[in-house]
């Protein structure tokens, strides 16, 4: 392993592209994120212009024959540490994998993670590699029996789950965090802003648990009804919401 920014500190942005009908979903969204990302944590993307990419990622799906799935794009910064100095041309790598749908389960259960997002870090909001804290988040949903986590800022409020966004229902009116919280502006949380009346928000936990739906919303999972959250049978009364994406 080469001491890069990469290896060494997980200096990286990335983003999850649903791929329908052989094509990426939400391109631009997704370009459009993770050239702001990169500009936020300072990697160079010169040599990687949205034509550039676009034309690698569909090699890849063509090449692993995807039609309905996911593809993971990263760009990582390849220059040396200042603490670990050695000789390289290299800047900003560029990496694509992809794969199926990821498979769902029919009874989703939704827990509180005990790790709470910074919403005044300077990785609020950005999707970088540094994704440690997320998969504690998961394994500790997992370690519980549930299959996901909502993290919470330090201030109370609801921010997202572990690895995706979350809506919620309440008297048939629709809410989602306000980017102030701290969560990351998913692409297919701005699809549902875009397409459906929505409302964001600043609320505490008591929200999620007086809520008749709540809804996990993600490249990966499409958008998820959870069915039980804190233990609780959620009503899921029906929505139109539930209609907008079916990924799975």
């Amino acid at each position: 392993m080469e001491p890069t920014n990469a290896s060494l500190y997980g200096k990286g942005v990335f983003t999850t592209i649903a791929i329908v009908d052989g094509s990426p979903f939400l391109w631009e969204n997704h370009w459009r994120r993770l050239s702001v990302n990169a500009e936020t944590i300072g990697i160079d993307l010169t040599n990687y212009s949205k034509s550039v990419v676009a034309d690698a990622l569909a090699v890849s799906i063509n090449e692993d024959q995807i039609t309905n799935g996911r593809a993971r794009i990263t760009f990582s910064d390849e220059r040396p540490s200042a603490t670990w100095p050695r000789e390289s041309s290299d800047s900003t790598k560029l990496s694509i994998i992809t794969g199926g749908i990821r498979a769902i389960p029919n009874n989703f259960k939704l827990d509180v993670s005990p790790y709470p997002v910074n919403s005044l870090s300077p990785l609020a909001g950005v999707k970088s590699c540094n994704y440690l804290e997320n998969l504690m988040a998961m394994d500790d949903a997992k370690t519980s029996g549930c299959h996901e986590a909502v993290r919470v800022n330090e201030r109370g409020e609801v921010t997202s789950a572990a690895m995706a966004n979350v809506f919620w229902l309440k008297d048939d009116v629709l809410y989602t965090p306000s980017l102030a919280t701290g969560c990351l502006a998913g692409t297919t949380r701005e699809f549902i802003l875009e397409n459906l009346d929505s409302r964001e928000v600043e609320a505490g936990i008591e929200e999620l648990n007086s809520a008749d739906a709540i809804y996990l919303t993600s490249a990966g999972l499409g958008i998820v009804a959870v069915a039980e959250f804190e233990k609780r049978k959620l009503p899921n009364p029906p929505h139109q919401i539930t209609e907008l994406l079916t990924f799975n």
